[in-house]
């Protein structure tokens, strides 16, 4: 319930800001530009009027505009027989929150498989609040499959941690619950576990780790060691982790792994011109970023892949890693504006040898 008011809270926050930033800054260009000034109040109102057009019709129409996203990720270790390799990335499908639209499920079911990928990840969040969100939706759910498996890790919503009305007790039974579900409908649950996915005399390591966000009250409950135990050195890993503040603070500073997909942010669930409220708190929000490890001699800076190329042109011995941010499905309010609902398709490409020399 305290979670409900929070939401509330921030809506009505944002229709506040919405008509007084507006006025107030109309009122300041007002001092040198008079004629703005007059209108001051008008452009409050027309600011309001916006804003309340847009939360209806995200509220209406936009949660359920299920979109496509199309990404190449180019990388100079990509195993020769993983050229051109799909993923299908799933995020926070928040499943309560389309408990009166089944359709919309089994429409990105559709989508889905439509895209005809290599292998199917969900990156966490599959319920709001309780496993009985999830079990109308099995068999829907079960219609998800791909030559190299479905996987999935936990989200934090999906240790049911923001019903506060469980015990201990109850809490755990839920969540294995959850996890059972998640098997039932053949999805493949890693829980700071590895699996290796071979092709031909290829192979690459996917690895899941559990949640583990930067504060409470996100359970902590990844374990990198652990997860990346009998992966060889040196081989591809792709790891999925919900939160992408983990990326920030242990992948880049403890490993190699080449390509981690998370989830988390919905980016807010509303994005205008490229902006989001998100921004305010998440590095890493949306979309592709890059970094060089920190087990290279280069500072480990993270920058969105949208203002640098996939490579460090001056980093010859770097190890270069790259995260992707899913915004996701659904959210904890049926509500999306400019954020849609995404399934976001992911092709692996193998840098051209040509393009490899000139960095060496």
């Amino acid at each position: 319930m305290t979670f409900i008011f929070v939401i509330f809270a921030l809506v009505a926050t944002a229709f506040s800001a919405s008509y007084f930033l507006p006025l107030a800054v109309s009122k300041l260009i007002g001092i040198f530009i008079k004629p703005v000034g007059k209108h001051a109040r008008r452009i409050g109102k027309a600011f309001f009027v916006g804003a309340v057009c847009c939360f209806i019709f995200g509220l209406a129409f936009g949660w359920r505009l299920v979109t496509v996203r199309h990404v190449d990720i180019f990388f100079d270790d990509l195993p020769e027989a993983f050229d051109g390799y799909k993923i299908a990335q799933l995020s926070d499908l928040h499943l309560g929150t389309y408990r009166f639209s089944h359709k919309t499920i089994a429409r990105e079911v559709r989508k889905t498989m439509a895209e005809q990928p290599d292998i199917i990840v969900f990156t966490g969040d599959i319920v709001n609040y309780m496993p009985s969100e999830l079990r109308p939706f099995t068999e829907i759910l079960s219609g998800l499959h791909a030559p190299d498996g479905v996987w999935s890790i936990m989200g934090n919503h999906d240790y049911v941690m923001y019903n506060d009305r469980l015990t201990a007790s109850q809490r755990a039974r839920c969540i294995q619950e959850i996890q059972d579900m998640e098997r039932s409908m053949g999805w493949h649950l890693l829980l700071n576990e590895n699996a290796v996915i071979r092709h031909g005399k290829d192979s690459i390591a996917l690895i899941g780790v559990e949640n583990q966000g930067r504060r409470y009250p996100y359970p902590q409950r990844a374990n990198l060691p652990k997860a990346l135990s009998g992966v060889p050195d040196g081989m591809f890993k792709i790891l999925l982790s919900h939160d992408p503040t983990f990326w920030e603070s242990t992948v880049l500073l403890q490993t190699d792994i080449d390509l981690t997909l998370s989830g988390h942010t919905h980016a807010w669930q509303f994005r205008l011109w490229g902006i989001s409220p998100s921004m305010l708190i998440f590095r890493q929000w949306a979309g592709l970023y890059t970094a060089p490890s920190a087990l290279a001699p280069a500072a480990a800076l993270s920058v969105p892949a949208s203002s640098a190329p996939n490579t460090a042109p001056n980093a010859a011995h770097a190890v270069i890693q790259k995260l992707f941010v899913s915004t996701g499905s659904g959210g904890n309010i049926p509500f999306r504006f400019g954020s849609w609902p995404e399934i976001d398709i992911l092709t692996l490409r193998r840098r051209p040898s040509a393009s490899r020399n000139v960095l060496q």
